[in-house]
C-alpha cells in the first residue's frame, strides 16, 4: 500500500519518540529536557497531523527509568515541555505512553508488546487499531505496529536495516514528508 492509501484511510497517529521526534541519544537515555532535541519539522508535522488525525499520540520504551538512571519525574517534565510547545505550534499530543520496565522482565510493557496501544484504547475508546499508524525508527517499532494490526511506517535514518524495511508497509526519510501529503 502506498503511502498516501494509507494515511487517507487511518484516523489515528501512534508516534514513536527518540528517532522520530526527537535525536537518539545513541547508548544512552535522554534523562533532562535540555537533553531533548526536537528534529527539525517536527512540530511543524505534528501541528498538521492534529488537523488530520482525531488522535495523536506518543508511545516511548524508556527502561532508562527502570535501570535508575532517571525518574518518572524528569520523564513526565520532559513530556510536559515538549506538548507545550506542540500546542504553541498549533498541534497537540493527545496522550504520552511509556514502559519503564526494563527489556529483561517478563511481561512487560515494552514494544513490541502492545500494553501501550490497549492502553491508549482504553483512555479513547474510539481509538480503532485497525485505522492505526504507527511511525517508528525500529525494527521493535514496526512489530508494535503489526502486532496492534496498525499500518507500519518506518522514518529511515542511517540505521535502518533491510529488516526494518521488511517489517513495515512503506517508509519515509522525515515526518515532514508524510505531513506534506496531508496539507
Amino acid at each position: 500500500m502506498n503511502l498516501q492509501n494509507i494515511i487517507t484511510a487511518k484516523k489515528y497517529l501512534f508516534l514513536d519518540r527518540d528517532g522520530v521526534i526527537n535525536k537518539r541519544k545513541v547508548g544512552g537515555y535522554i534523562q533532562h529536557w535540555d537533553e531533548f532535541e526536537i528534529l527539525p519539522g517536527v512540530l511543524e508535522a505534528i501541528s498538521i497531523f492534529s488537523k488530520h488525525f482525531d488522535r495523536v499520540v506518543i508511545v516511548t520504551n524508556q527502561q532508562g527509568i527502570g535501570k535508575g538512571l532517571m525518574s518518572e519525574e524528569a520523564l513526565n517534565e520532559i513530556h510536559k515541555n515538549f506538548g507545550r510547545l506542540v500546542e504553541e505550534s498549533g498541534g497537540r499530543i493527545d496522550a504520552f505512553y511509556f514502559c519503564p520496565m526494563l527489556k529483561t522482565e517478563i511481561d512487560n510493557c515494552r514494544k513490541p508488546g502492545i500494553q501501550m496501544a490497549l492502553k491508549a484504547q482504553s483512555d479513547f475508546p474510539e481509538i480503532d487499531l485497525n485505522k492505526s499508524i504507527m511511525i517508528g525508527d525500529t525494527a521493535s517499532d514496526m512489530k508494535f505496529a503489526k502486532n496492534a494490526n496498525m499500518s507500519a511506517i518506518l522514518l529511515q535514518n542511517e540505521h535502518s536495516s533491510k529488516d526494518e524495511f521488511e517489517l513495515c508497509d512503506t517508509s519515509i526519510k522525515t515526518l515532514t514528508e508524510l505531513s506534506n501529503l496531508l496539507n
